[in-house]
C-alpha cells in the first residue's frame, strides 16, 4: 500500500527506522546532564512511591490526578514563578494541546520558522492565522506583528534553545514582547532547561523575563532524565486548558513514577547546582557554543558517514531533511560524572 512512498524516501536518503545501539560513547540523547542514570535519583522515586500504585490510572479529569502530580506542578511553578502549572504525558502533547486549545478563529499565531514541529501541527489544528517570521529575527517579527490590533489574541511562540541549532532565542526578541501587552508570548524551553540560566531554569531564567502574559512549555524527558511536560501560567490559562485542551482531557495521566523522577531530578538540580555549571560550562568553551547541542553540516553521505562513526564507537545524530534544510551531524556534550565522556567528546571533535 505504500511500497512506492516508502522507496521514493530510500531514494532521497531520507527513510528512517528503529535501532537498538548498544556500548556506544553516547552524543546523541538529549539527556543533558546524564540524569537519566541518576541511581540517586532512582532511589529516592522508588522509595516515594514504594507500596503505592506506580500509573496514574486514568485521565487527570477522572482520576488519574494525584498528590505527586500536584507536588510536582507546585515545586515548578515556585521555581519558575508562576501562578499555575500543568504535567501532561509529552512535549508534542503539550504543543499540540496548547495552540489547539488556546488559538481560536480571529486570532494571530507567530513562530519562529525554526519551531518545532508539535507547535507547527498543534496551531494547524485551531482556525487562528497562521504566520512565520525568520529565525531570530526580531525585525521581521515586528513586520509580522504590524496589524496585530486588527486580531482578538495575538501568540507568538519561540524556542529557549532550538534543538537543531543549538542557538538561543535572541534575548532582544524575548524583552521586546515582554512589553507587548496584547500579546502572550509561549516559550518552548524543552532544550534550555538544565542549560542555561542562573538556576539552570532556561531562557526565561538567564534573561530574567517577567512570566505575565508568558507561557512556558517545559519538557521532563531530556534534562531531567524522565519522561513526559508541563505547561505553566496563569490560573486563568492553566484552568482554561483543564477545560478545553482534548490533549489533557481525553489522555491517561502522567504516571506516578516519571512524575517524581522529575520533581527529584529538579531537585538534583538545585543541590548541585555549581557542579553543573560548572561542568557545562566546560563543554561550551571547548565547542565554543552557547548551548550543549554543537551542529555540523556535512553535505556527502552521511548515513554512510555515520556508520563510520558508529564503527569508532560514537553515536552523533544524523539529521536530514526536512528536519533541517541541510544534513549535519548534532553532538549533544552531555555530562557525566567522570572526565572520561568529556575525554570522548574531544576525540570525537578532534577526529
Amino acid at each position: 500500500m505504500y511500497k512506492k512512498e516508502l522507496e521514493v524516501l530510500k531514494k532521497k536518503n531520507r527513510f528512517r527506522q528503529r535501532k537498538i545501539y548498544e556500548n556506544l560513547a553516547d552524543f546523541a540523547s538529549n539527556d543533558y546532564l546524564g540524569m537519566a542514570s541518576n541511581q540517586e535519583v532512582l532511589e529516592k522515586t522508588y522509595n516515594m512511591i514504594k507500596g503505592d500504585e506506580y500509573g496514574a490510572k486514568a485521565s487527570m479529569l477522572v482520576n488519574g490526578y494525584n498528590a505527586y502530580h500536584q507536588m510536582l506542578e507546585e515545586y515548578l511553578c515556585e521555581i519558575n514563578d508562576y501562578k499555575a502549572g500543568i504535567v501532561v504525558g509529552s512535549g508534542f502533547l503539550a504543543n499540540m494541546s496548547l495552540f489547539e486549545a488556546l488559538a481560536r478563529k480571529g486570532d494571530l499565531v507567530v513562530l519562529d520558522e525554526e519551531y518545532h514541529a508539535s507547535g507547527r501541527v498543534g496551531v494547524e489544528l485551531s482556525k487562528a492565522e497562521i504566520r512565520y517570521f525568520k529565525h531570530n529575527d526580531l525585525e521581521d517579527l515586528i513586520y509580522k506583528l504590524q496589524d496585530s490590533i486588527h486580531f482578538n489574541r495575538v501568540f507568538v511562540a519561540v524556542e529557549g534553545i532550538y534543538s537543531m541549532g543549538g542557538d538561543l532565542v535572541k534575548e532582544e526578541i524575548l524583552q521586546y514582547l515582554a512589553v507587548k501587552k496584547k500579546v502572550i508570548t509561549i516559550i518552548d524551553e524543552a532544550h534550555s532547561v538544565g542549560v542555561v540560566g542562573d538556576n539552570l531554569m532556561g531562557v526565561v531564567d538567564l534573561y530574567k523575563i517577567p512570566t505575565i502574559n508568558t507561557i512556558k512549555i517545559g519538557t521532563l524527558g531530556k534534562a531531567l532524565g524522565s519522561y513526559g511536560a508541563y505547561i505553566l501560567a496563569s490560573k486563568e490559562i492553566i484552568s482554561f486548558l483543564e477545560n478545553r485542551a482534548k490533549g489533557i482531557i481525553y489522555t491517561t495521566a502522567l504516571s506516578n513514577f516519571d512524575t517524581m523522577y522529575a520533581y527529584f531530578a529538579l531537585k538534583e538540580i538545585k543541590n548541585n547546582l555549581d557542579y553543573y555549571k560548572k561542568e557545562i560550562q566546560k563543554r561550551q568553551e571547548f565547542l565554543k557554543i552557547e548551548s550543549l547541542i554543537w551542529m555540523k553540516e556535512y553535505k556527502n553521505d552521511i548515513l554512510l558517514k555515520n556508520e563510520e562513526l558508529q564503527k569508532k564507537g560514537f553515536l552523533v545524530g544524523a539529521i536530514r531533511p526536512p528536519t533541517i534544510k541541510i544534513p549535519s551531524f548534532r553532538v549533544v556534550a552531555r555530562l557525566t560524572e567522570s572526565m572520561k565522556k568529556l575525554q570522548e567528546l574531544k576525540r570525537l571533535i578532534d577526529g
